[in-house]
């Protein structure tokens, strides 16, 4: 059975390894737990920004009675704590003890305020002072290198210098892990330096302790780009826009004061700031910042259009439609912050062997430090030294930060594209895809179907026919109804109303008109009917449903309680990317089966187009789910839907894909994987991103695991030293976020999508 994050507020317990065991798409602020409500408190934590501060955090509120749960942002730097307590005071007692200074975010942070809001994790102050003190190690270093005995004053002196300058931070770090018996990169690393000073090797301990020091200022920097990759997502949005005031005039506002209906005006060549819909203008809008769309979309009235999207041509007046936190931009970041926090797959694996990895050398290099000395065959000094090598080589962190800096830039370079990706956990899978079932309608197809005919079989007139059938589906949100009303619209008519209503799913609609009852649907509905026909009257409804099937048509049946009335054709047009993104999808070996509730008939013709040989049709939605469920048992399958009428075969395959998800808000809350743009190509392009994001991972992790090994053998043969091993650990972290970076720079797009624009 297919095993997927839960839609649900799921919260890690507060000892729990994972920060999440499954990432919620939406986080609600008051839940229930053991009949209490349980509070949401978010906090800002400057200095919490790798697994050793979340570990020393879970660790000081463990023992804080009232706390439910934790959800770590490290990212973004921000502790979710759940509780009952009815006074938090506590929380920020604990976190200061361990020297967190944690500032309250209001509960109706937005996104943008998040994302735009960080404050860089490199001070000046901290650059010099670290300048200072590299100063300071170098120079003790080289007396030493001169001559000067390692017990000698001035080296002593800068040795100090450079230890109290440089390694403040980290020594304080230490004595908190200490006190709270956590084994963690801080402790290893004082250990270190204080046990090179114990056995006299005071320029070692002072170059340890600072190229330390340097390597975290640099790879917090560095990991500062990967928060800029998602606070790149809101930078598009302006903070003011130009509304209209009572008076009629028009002026600047900031975009948190603008409310629901309120009229802004857009000038060519400025972004929108808040979603809307035109109330008058034309325009074409560059829609990249959303669907990553790489040609400019025409805008008319009654458009609708995003905030962070960019207006090329004329003046648009928009009505607005969403405010400010509810954008379907600041939706996207908000939900890409919140799949950040998902641990992927590979990322628990790894914390798991780094919990114990660290215990285990940590053990090794205590036997090195005793047993050879007391068998004698090597002094203590040397076995000592060697131990403190190892101490340093303990350290997983390269291993450790390798994972989510990746994961995080494929979930951003995947949200630039367009694709909306709920988790880690989706990234990874991608690329172990090997079965994906389609949809028809709005997949493969525009999902904007016509009406093409309308051919009586008894006494009513076509202007009837359409009245009776408009009228019927006026209460249906199929796209068949929109169709059918849209023919309506143009003869003018008023519909008629409708009496005891009922929408069959997967069959079509019935109800009471004039006091006659009638029916609307496909041949599964006319069947269920039972209605007793001519033989006469059976022929022509055959011959016209095989005639219009052999269209490509969708064929609906109007009948009352004893006759059948008429026959309605609909078509759909092919989508323009389906046979491309169907050819890209079976040259990566996946195989695609189509589901639909259409027609044999239309169905078949459809997939024979776009090159897909499996179809089923006429399946009704627990008929589709049992299709997934079958497929799911026996090979990682993807379901590509709309979200909304196929939500039960998207929850149930391995993952759901949503298509153009940017007009429609149950598909992006539903959907594993939203394609914001009614594109299929998006699709291989998320496999592409899955495959590329898994080799940086790969990578990373091959590397960090090489380096240790390497140094772990120097070390053992003696060929290593202190500040080799601490530059090679520290350059390695450096290097694996560096490499991880690079998936921002991925050129994604397919060569068909290339050679099409």
């Amino acid at each position: 059975m297919s095993e997927k994050s839960s839609c649900a507020c799921e919260h890690a317990p507060i000892d729990a390894a994972n920060d999440k065991a499954a990432a919620p798409h939406n986080l609600a602020k008051n839940e229930s737990t053991g009949g209490q409500d349980t509070q949401s408190l978010a906090l800002k934590i400057q200095n919490m920004d790798c697994p050793t501060e979340e570990k020393l955090i879970r660790l000081s509120l463990k023992t804080v009675a009232g706390i439910a749960a934790l959800d770590f942002d490290l990212l973004n730097r921000i502790l979710t704590v759940h509780h009952t307590l009815s006074n938090t005071d506590i929380i920020f007692s604990k976190l200061k003890e361990i020297g967190m200074s944690a500032l309250p975010l209001p509960a109706t942070t937005t996104a943008s305020a998040t994302t735009q809001t960080q404050t860089p994790s490199v001070s000046r102050r901290q650059i010099i002072t670290m300048s200072i003190a590299a100063v300071a190690a170098f120079s003790s270093e080289f007396l030493a290198w001169r001559g000067a005995a390692n017990d000698s004053l001035p080296v002593i002196m800068t040795a100090l210098i450079a230890v109290f300058a440089g390694g403040i931070p980290t020594l304080k770090k230490a004595w908190v892990a200490l006190r709270h018996l956590s084994l963690n990169i801080y402790l290893l690393m004082a250990t270190a330096v204080i046990g090179a000073v114990a056995i006299g090797q005071w320029p070692e301990a002072a170059v340890v302790i600072v190229l330390f020091g340097i390597a975290e200022l640099i790879e917090a920097a560095s990991l500062d780009r990967a928060r800029n990759a998602i606070a790149g997502l809101m930078a598009h949005a302006p903070e003011t826009a130009n509304t209209l005031q009572t008076n009629g005039e028009w002026k600047d506002s900031p975009v948190n004061e603008i409310t629901l209906d309120q009229m802004i005006r857009v000038r060519a060549g400025e972004r929108i700031a808040l979603d809307g819909i035109v109330a008058s203008g034309h325009s074409s809008v560059d829609q990249a910042a959303i669907t990553g769309e790489s040609m400019p979309v025409e805008k008319r009235t009654g458009d609708q259009v995003y905030a962070g999207t960019l207006n090329q041509s004329g003046t648009l007046q928009l009505r607005v439609s969403s405010l400010q936190a509810d954008t379907m931009l600041s939706r996207i970041a908000r939900s890409v912050q919140q799949a950040q926090s998902q641990r992927a797959p590979t990322q628990s694996l790894v914390d798991q062997f780094a919990a114990y990895y660290t215990p285990v050398v940590f053990v090794v290099a205590l036997l090195i430090a005793v047993l050879p000395p007391l068998l004698g065959t090597n002094s203590w000094h040397d076995s000592l030294y060697q131990a403190l090598v190892l101490l340093v080589i303990a350290c997983p962190c390269a291993l450790v930060i390798s994972t989510p800096v990746t994961v995080v830039c494929g979930l951003a370079l995947a949200a630039k594209r367009g694709i909306l990706i709920k988790g880690g956990l989706y990234l990874e899978q991608g690329k172990n895809l090997r079965l994906i079932a389609l949809d028809k309608t709005g997949t493969l197809t525009e999902g904007k179907p016509s009406l093409t005919d309308v051919i009586a079989l008894a006494h009513l007139s076509q202007a009837e026919i359409l009245q009776i059938a408009a009228s019927l589906e006026a209460g249906s949100q199929h796209p068949v109804a929109y169709a059918i009303l849209s023919r309506h619209a143009e003869s003018g008519e008023n519909l008629m109303p409708v009496l005891h209503f009922s929408s069959i799913t997967a069959s079509g609609v019935n109800g009471e008109i004039n006091g006659q009852r009638y029916s609307l649907g496909n041949l599964r509905m006319f069947e269920s009917l039972n209605l007793t026909l001519a033989p006469e009257v059976k022929k022509i409804l055959d011959e016209n449903l095989a005639q219009l099937e052999q269209q490509n048509k969708t064929v609906l049946i109007l009948a009352d309680t004893r006759h059948v009335l008429a026959l309605l054709a609909v078509a759909d047009k092919l989508r323009v990317s389906s046979q491309t993104a169907v050819r890209e999808l079976q040259t990566m070996g996946i195989d695609l089966v189509m589901l639909t509730g259409d027609n044999a008939q239309t169905a078949k013709a459809i997939a024979a187009q776009v090159g897909i040989s499996e179809v089923r049709s006429q399946l009704l939605p627990e008929e589709k789910l049992l299709a997934i469920t079958q497929f799911s048992d026996k090979q990682i399958t993807g379901m590509v839907g709309d979200g909304v009428n196929d939500a039960p075969a998207l929850a149930r395959a391995h993952i759901g894909f949503a298509m153009g998800a940017a007009g429609s808000d149950t598909a992006l809350e539903t959907a594993d994987v939203a394609l914001m743009q009614d594109d299929l190509r998006k699709l291989p392009e998320f496999i592409r991103i899955s495959k590329q994001t898994a080799r940086v991972l790969w990578q990373n992790i091959g590397f960090a695991i090489s380096v240790k090994i390497l140094f772990f053998a120097l070390t053992l043969t003696g060929h290593s030293s202190m500040w080799m091993a601490v530059f090679a650990d520290t350059g390695t972290s450096l290097l694996v976020v560096l490499n991880g970076l690079r998936l921002l720079r991925y050129q994604v797009s397919s060569v068909s999508e290339t050679s099409s624009s």
